[in-house]
């Protein structure tokens, strides 16, 4: 096994084993609702890995997050269709920030920040709304019991994943920004 594979595996064990302690220790997230969802910085690592290794990197290590969730008992799991969307698809779409990281590995080499924050700011909106995405469909399709007399259940799925991932991905920026931009060789494999 080459040394670049090696240290791919190692980065995403340990970061992805960092994405969920910051996910399960208590008083490092903010928990919103008793169903799931809450304000936290474990997206972080995820999305450094996105941005060091692409797609491949933040895939790997969203499903393992999402899957280590479940194996540690912090899921909320009503069936298995729902566990999947969940927990097997909402966190492996985080990986999809990857498509920005060759644009932000050049804009840390070349040192330009107007750029650096540009990207960022993309890729975490292209991964953090796919997450968001999967978790509004699964919100409205399996609990649509929920919903407050009245209130289509779109839109109380809506508002409820809105209420934490808009929160979590907006910190997500402000903090990866101030990493990448304070520890750029952080970024870069070579």
């Amino acid at each position: 096994m080459s040394s670049n594979r090696t240290l791919f595996f190692i980065e995403v064990a340990i970061l992805t084993a960092l994405a969920l302690l910051l996910d399960i220790i208590p008083f490092l997230k903010f928990k919103l609702w008793p169903a799931g969802g809450s304000i936290s910085l474990a997206m972080i690592p995820v999305f450094i890995l996105a941005f060091r290794w692409g797609i491949k990197g933040g895939i790997l290590s969203g499903f393992l997050w999402g899957i280590l969730q479940i194996a540690v008992g912090d899921a909320y799991i009503l069936n298995f269709w729902q566990g999947l969307i969940e927990y097997g698809l909402a966190f492996t779409v985080l990986g999809f920030a990857g498509i920005f990281a060759k644009s932000v590995q050049q804009a840390v080499k070349q040192q330009n920040k107007k750029e650096l924050f540009k990207f960022i700011i993309a890729g975490i909106l292209v991964g953090g709304s796919l997450r968001f995405l999967a978790h509004f469909f699964a919100g409205f399709i399996f609990f649509a019991d929920s919903v407050p007399e009245g209130q289509p259940a779109w839109l109380y799925s809506f508002i409820y994943n809105c209420s934490y991932m808009i929160p979590a991905m907006i910190i997500c920026i402000i903090i990866i920004y101030y990493l990448f931009n304070k520890q750029p060789r952080m970024l870069l494999k070579n």
